[in-house]
C-alpha cells in the first residue's frame, strides 16, 4: 500500500521502519527536507518535497506532535478528503503529566473535526519510537491499538500493522482514542517514575 509519513522525527522513524518491513511503498515529507531525505535513505524509503505528490498516497500518517498535527489538519482539510489519515499523537501538556484535551474528546477527534472529510484512524500512539524500530519488547511483538469510525479505513490500518510484524488490536470507534491517549499518558509518566527509558510496551494478554 502507498503510504506517506508527514514528519521526520523519531516516531516517523519508528512507524516508517514497520511500514517498510511490511513491504509498503513509503514516502516521507517534512518541513526539514534534508532531515526527511536522510531518514528516507536510512529506511529504504522515498522522500519528496512536493506536497501534492505526498498527499497522493493511499494512507497519510501524521507523525507529528498533537498541536502540529492539528494545525496541519486544519491547513490541509480539503486536500485530505477521502484519505485515510493516521493520527499517532498524544495531546500532552508542557510537563508531560497531563493531557490538554478534555475527557470528552481526544486528539484524534479534534483532528477529525478539523478535517471532517478525512478518514481518521488512531494508531501507534501507545508505542514508543525505539520499540517500533525493534518491533518488540522482551521478545514479544508490540501491540498496536487501532480505532476509527470508518470500518474500511480501520481494517486497512490493522492490515498495515500486521504486515509490519506487530499485533493489531481493533479498539473500535474513534472515541476510544480518549482511552488510548490516557493509556499513553500513563505509559509516559511511568518511564520517568520507573526509569525505563521509553523501552516498555503495553501488552494485551489473551486467554
Amino acid at each position: 500500500m502507498r503510504t506517506t509519513i508527514l514528519g521526520s522525527g523519531n516516531m516517523a522513524r519508528g512507524v516508517g521502519t514497520r511500514l517498510v518491513a511490511g513491504g509498503n511503498a513509503v514516502t516521507l515529507h517534512g518541513r526539514d527536507t534534508a532531515r526527511a531525505a536522510a531518514l528516507a535513505a536510512e529506511l529504504g524509503a522515498d522522500a519528496t518535497t512536493d506536497l501534492d505528490a505526498a498527499l497522493s498516497a493511499d494512507v497519510i500518517v501524521l507523525a507529528l506532535p498533537y498541536q502540529a498535527a492539528l494545525a496541519l489538519a486544519w491547513e490541509l482539510s480539503g486536500r485530505l478528503a477521502g484519505k485515510i489519515v493516521v493520527d499517532l499523537s498524544n495531546p500532552l501538556n508542557a510537563t508531560y503529566d497531563g493531557l490538554v484535551t478534555s475527557p470528552s474528546t481526544s486528539a484524534a477527534e479534534q483532528i477529525a473535526a478539523a478535517a471532517p472529510e478525512a478518514r481518521v484512524v488512531k494508531a501507534f500512539n501507545t508505542t514508543f519510537a525505539g520499540t517500533l524500530v525493534a518491533g518488540e519488547v522482551g521478545g514479544q511483538p508490540l501491540d498496536v491499538f487501532v480505532a476509527s469510525d470508518d470500518d474500511e479505513a480501520r481494517a486497512k490500518v490493522l492490515g498495515l500493522v500486521q504486515s509490519g510484524g506487530l499485533i493489531a488490536i481493533d479498539a473500535g470507534p474513534l472515541h476510544r482514542a480518549r482511552q488510548l491517549e490516557a493509556l499513553a499518558l500513563l505509559g509516559i509518566t511511568l518511564q520517568f517514575r520507573l526509569d525505563t527509558g521509553f523501552g516498555t510496551a503495553w501488552k494485551l494478554v489473551r486467554p
